[in-house]
């Protein structure tokens, strides 16, 4: 079969399903998707709340509980502690398939009924307010880490494993002592950096590895005692740092303008891709015929997979892990023949499910744990659930779901946005697909808004002492106001405190107090990564086309692999 140009039902743009998309939907049993690969994407990334985080009670035990559900939302949440435990059925909500109703209208009736745990987090210790979080010890606010072996004395982390005493980091593996930094690896006291390895006692550096007491440098590769790419001796760099006087905030605006405009004048490799064969995409490694990919690693035969690792055969996936055919969904691991689900652990054969683990052969369920043969809840036998899937499926494309902006949601689609138990602004989707209210709704998807903060600011940022040595412990019972509160930019809400952990830090560090509140630190740590899109272009030296997340109308100069090979030596 050739390939095929379509119209995606929910942008209106223009996209090809490829001769191998056909062969693996046919190996799996689905039809092609009416909507593009980045609209799809967008939809999935709207189910997935990982880091807003509020204070409601607990619709089992009245408890006080910290949830990624709002106190008003209509969602029953239950203590994980409790959902994970016995004191409740999930087969309890089963109900009978009503061929009446829309498939995705009778899943949204269960998704009302059934309890949802208030944060998904395992093993972790004085560590309250993470989520997707596991195996961490004395962490705050961090998301989304821990799988490769936990965190310890790490605040306002995302997407990051073993990493002790850091703050302000992004995808960031085995570091300690780090600060502001994204995409770093084995790294020691490096602050205000990006896709460093390696490397330690460094500040305001891009692309470098194996480097040590380097400063204001880009795309160096095993050097010490280097200032904004000039070589010095000892004596004179340790010179230069002390001049700098980085513990006041004003100096330390001054150098970041100063490196922003100096990096922009070197070249950039056009991907992030290492011992890798026939992929495209940006941050992959270890990994074969893998397309559309991002922050992929030791996977094969993938196709617009957004975080995964150790894959095989899998399309369209967010979060997935140790997983082979999975299609449309997120968060699937050491899972098999998953299709349109979210959160499935140790299953297979699973088609419109929520939270179900260790289970097989369900069809639009929630909650479900080491069961099979299951629809919306409700336990047939093997005959009985093989004679039914079938008609279900028939009866959705018959009667298929249609929202309220008229998109037609038949078998082969995953939920409608409108479905999420999450509203549009509280996702990741607005993250990387930003929306305003007014563009949201008009879309469709709903808006939160979040009430105004009960604590009221004691001091504002601007009012902050410039230098940390003039901080005085007292600062950790102030309410700050964010420096973007007044602009309407704040990103959180409106005020944050500094905890005297993170005291310790600035000024072991010699480093000054921050100016915005956490979320918007990690809003601008995400405004600095390329969006999730391939742009053609040609490298700026030799004119070889590339693939490459810097779109042909963006400033920076972009190299193909061997050109930039061949700058850095």
């Amino acid at each position: 079969m050739g390939s095929e140009t379509r119209i995606c039902q929910n942008c209106g743009k223009r996209f090809t399903i490829e001769p191998e998309d056909f062969e693996f939907y046919q190996k799996i049993n689905v039809p092609a998707p009416t909507f593009c690969p980045e609209c799809r994407l967008q939809r999935r990334l709207a189910f997935r709340n990982e880091r807003k985080l509020y204070k409601r009670k607990c619709d089992f035990s009245g408890k006080e509980i910290i949830s990624i559900y709002h106190p008003n939302s209509p969602y029953k949440v239950y203590d994980q502690k409790i959902w994970w435990s016995d004191k409740w059925d999930p087969l309890s909500y089963g109900r009978d398939y009503d061929f009446n109703k829309p498939f995705f209208e009778q899943f949204e009736e269960l998704m009302k009924e059934i309890p949802w745990p208030n944060l998904s987090n395992e093993n972790n210790v004085n560590s309250e307010y993470v989520n997707y979080t596991s195996d961490s010890k004395n962490c705050y606010l961090v998301f989304c880490a821990g799988p490769a072996g936990g965190n310890e004395d790490t605040l306002y982390g995302y997407r990051i494993d073993r990493c002790r005493n850091c703050l302000d980091i992004n995808f960031s593996f085995n570091c300690e002592l780090c600060y502001q930094c994204s995409n770093i690896t084995n790294c020691s006291r490096v602050f205000f950096s990006r896709y460093v390895e390696n490397t330690y006692d460094s500040m305001f550096l891009f692309d470098c590895k194996n480097c040590s007491n380097c400063f204001g440098c880009v795309n160096l590769r095993n050097k010490q005692y280097y200032f904004f790419n000039t070589p010095l001796s000892k004596e004179e760099y340790f010179k230069k740092i002390k001049e700098l006087n980085l513990g006041s905030y004003q100096n330390l605006l001054t150098i970041s303008k100063k490196f922003i405009n100096f990096l922009n004048n070197f070249p950039r490799k056009y991907a992030n891709i290492s011992k890798s064969i026939n992929v495209t995409g940006e941050d992959i490694r270890n990994s074969k015929d893998c397309l559309n990919c991002f922050y992929l690693k030791e996977s094969e035969n993938c196709k617009n997979i957004l975080w995964g690792a150790k894959d095989r055969d899998c399309f369209d996936g967010v979060a997935v892990t140790s997983t082979e055919l999975c299609y449309d969904s997120v968060a699937a691991i050491k899972s098999s023949n998953v299709k349109f689900s979210m959160i499935s652990l140790g299953s297979r054969d699973l088609n419109y499910c929520f939270w179900c683990f260790s289970s097989s052969n369900l069809f639009g369920c929630i909650g479900l744990r080491h069961k099979s043969y299951c629809i919306l809840n409700k336990q047939y036998t093997k005959e009985e659930y093989e004679r039914l899937v079938p008609k279900i499926i028939e009866h959705m494309n018959k009667i298929p779901y249609v929202d309220k902006k008229g998109r037609v949601y038949k078998y082969g689609e995953f939920f409608p946005i409108e479905l999420s138990p999450f509203s549009y602004n509280e996702t990741v989707a607005q993250e990387y697909f930003p929306l305003t209210k007014e563009e949201a709704i008009k879309q469709g998807y709903s808006w939160y808004d979040k009430p105004k903060s009960e604590y009221k600011p004691t001091i504002k940022a601007k009012d902050l002492p410039d230098h940390i040595k003039d901080v005085k412990d007292s600062i950790t019972k102030e309410i700050i106001e964010c420096s973007n509160y007044k602009k309407g930019k704040c990103k959180g809400s409106g005020v944050f405190r500094i905890l005297p952990q993170e005291l310790e830090f600035y000024r072991k560090m010699n480093l000054p107090l921050p100016r915005l509140c956490p979320d918007c630190r990690h809003y601008e740590r995400i405004k600095q990564r390329n969006p999730l899109k391939l742009y053609k272009r040609k490298c700026a030296k030799c004119g070889k086309e590339i693939l490459t997340t810097y779109s042909p109308d963006r400033p920076e100069i972009v190299y193909c692999e061997e050109c930039y090979l061949e700058e850095i030596g």
